[in-house]
């Protein structure tokens, strides 16, 4: 029943406090329970939620395995209105070497997302905890076009 409660009103509750307060060994279990269905949740109200809580408490190992899960859906997740939380996540709390498909899936996309409306938090939160390598690539594209972003809705932010 994990799976079903992480997708509901009130059940994502109990599972994000069992990943909160449960022993290693729950964390362990519910990792496993949510393996493979980690986009399906990312994608979803409630369950975004979860997976961003299991960010949060799981050990670095486990983080990044589900982390991995994202791998090759990170623009459908961007440009979710769920899904960019749990990219956010993954950005602060993950080790910048383990979320280098992020970078990779942003190559050439900087300026279009640093106008978007959930593209631009995640472009920021990139820049707030990435390596210097990995914000030294993303920079080049975001200030040679600094003019028309410093004039958008959502790209001024990024600048």
């Amino acid at each position: 029943e994990a799976l079903r409660l992480c997708t509901d009103v009130f059940g994502n509750y109990v599972i994000q406090k069992m990943f909160e307060f449960g022993t290693a060994e729950h964390r362990k279990k519910l990792a496993k329970k949510i393996e493979g269905h980690v986009l399906d949740l990312a994608l979803q109200m409630y369950g975004c939620r979860v997976i961003q809580k299991a960010i949060d408490v799981l050990s670095l190992d486990e983080k990044v395995a589900l982390v991995g899960e994202l791998q090759g859906h990170v623009m459908k997740c961007v440009r979710d209105q769920n899904g960019n939380h749990v990219i956010q996540k993954c950005i602060e709390k993950v080790p910048p070497t383990s979320i280098q498909f992020i970078i990779e899936a942003f190559r050439n996309q900087n300026v279009k997302l640093a106008m978007h409306p959930y593209g631009c938090r995640v472009i920021q939160r990139l820049l707030e905890h990435c390596s210097s390598a990995q914000r030294n690539s993303m920079l080049k594209e975001i200030l040679e076009q600094t003019q028309g972003l410093a004039k958008n809705q959502y790209g001024n932010y990024v600048i």
